[in-house]
């Protein structure tokens, strides 16, 4: 049965070739900037390099400090007093990596200007993200201990900095007129990758934050590592019970809210989170909007292209009707038949997809970033075919199962 619904599909679509030309520009244009979209995501939520252990990690990046007299809030990285006096203490995380905020620096080589972002990190920094060190090594305890002024930097800084070198281990380095000497050199980092991207990473204690303030709030980022996922609602719950401790040195505040998220949950509960509110709910919730309403366009657009055809074929629908057909098997045809052409369209959209992530990854528009055609994209986009290829086929394929069968061969 398939195999004949499959025929009169080809055949129907050779039948008029402008308006299958139009129904298939329509889907694979709105499939293909879908899939690009995904890919995207995809490349920033899920796990990749160096932080490839994301699914049994938590992220602090925020603490907020509220006044419930005066309904004023202030939010913002946390100190390295909060990350030694409070997270460092913490029994469940296996290991605790901490980082600064990347600070813009400038470097000046033969009288050109070379900008190097700059971020502080802990010893087990390297432990909990997985870097490739083309060269060298990283920092040690002892030389953080020391403030040693020792650098490991990117792939592309060495490159800018040091031009094509066959290695720059024991040389060094300037930034904002200090210098620091080169111990390792690492495969360079995506700027989307916010926690762990730098161009060079120097140790915290040579970090310019005040190490000695008592703020809750300062500059630094950490990362805590479980030993597997099903610790990880375990950190939470001591993560919960040390913040409802915690006393800000400011008495204006008297509420502290900060929590360890997962990836997603750091960004859903800055961008629609409020307090205890993660966001997640709301972000898929426009995410989804979002996704419907671009396709729901090109979406009505196809429907009046298939009801157009549907009434071309009135005289064909009569004629089945006429030997016995019912409008159930009708209306399966058809939907089988808006499905064909769907998943054509899907397949030229992955192969402009393709041709389109070749190019955005060659371009370096974004630095170090590799766009991907993964199990997780093509998954979605098949769901999202199938979506398509339903929505804009079932109300065609209805109006067809009311036609009455005189009306039908009198409509030719």
């Amino acid at each position: 049965m398939l195999k004949n619904y499959f025929k009169i599909a080809i055949a129907v679509l050779r039948r008029r070739k402008f308006f299958t030309f139009i129904s298939l520009f329509g889907i694979s244009l709105t499939l293909t900037i879908l899939i690009v979209l995904t890919s995207f995501l995809d490349h920033l939520l899920s796990s990749s390099y160096p932080d490839v252990n994301r699914d049994r990690e938590l992220y602090v990046n925020v603490i907020s400090l509220q006044s419930s007299k005066e309904f004023y809030t202030s939010n913002g990285p946390v100190s390295f007093h909060f990350i030694d006096q409070y997270l460092s203490k913490l029994k469940t995380p296996a290991k605790l990596a901490f980082s600064t905020i990347f600070i813009p620096s400038n470097a000046y080589v033969n009288n050109k200007k070379v900008a190097i972002n700059i971020s502080c990190t802990n010893d087990q920094f390297w432990e909990v993200l997985q870097f490739d060190f083309l060269e060298g090594r990283p920092y040690t305890k002892q030389q953080i201990t020391n403030a040693e002024k020792v650098a490991v930097i990117s792939a592309d800084t060495k490159r800018n900095y040091f031009g094509d070198v066959p290695s720059v281990v024991g040389k060094y380095i300037e930034a904002d007129n200090v210098q620091y000497r080169v111990i390792g050199v690492v495969k360079s980092v995506p700027v989307t990758n916010l926690f762990c991207y730098a161009d060079m990473y120097l140790p915290y204690t040579l970090s310019k934050a005040d190490l000695h303030s008592k703020d809750l709030r300062g500059t630094f980022g950490a990362i805590l590592l479980a030993n597997s996922k099903s610790d990880i609602p375990k950190i939470k719950a001591e993560y919960a019970a040390m913040v409802s401790k915690l006393v800000s040195n400011d008495k204006a505040f008297d509420r502290i809210y900060s929590f360890p998220d997962n990836y997603l949950t750091v960004f859903t509960r800055m961008a629609f989170g409020q307090g205890r509110k993660e966001g997640t709910g709301t972000f898929y919730t426009i995410l989804g909007l979002v996704a419907f309403l671009f396709m729901l366009l090109p979406t009505l657009n196809l429907v009046n292209v298939n009801t157009s055809r549907i009434m071309e074929r009135s005289s064909e629908i009569g004629v089945r009707k006429s030997f016995g057909a019912s409008s159930k098997t009708l209306v399966y045809q058809f939907i089988v038949e808006n499905m064909i052409l769907t998943f054509i369209g899907g397949a030229i959209s992955v192969i402009l997809s393709l041709i389109i992530l070749y190019f955005f990854n060659n371009s370096n528009l974004i630095a170090n970033a590799h766009l991907s055609l993964n199990l997780t994209v093509l998954t979605y986009s098949m769901l999202a075919c199938l979506f398509f290829g339903l929505l804009s086929g079932v109300y065609p394929a209805w109006r067809m199962s009311r036609m009455h069968v005189v009306a039908a061969l009198k409509a030719q």
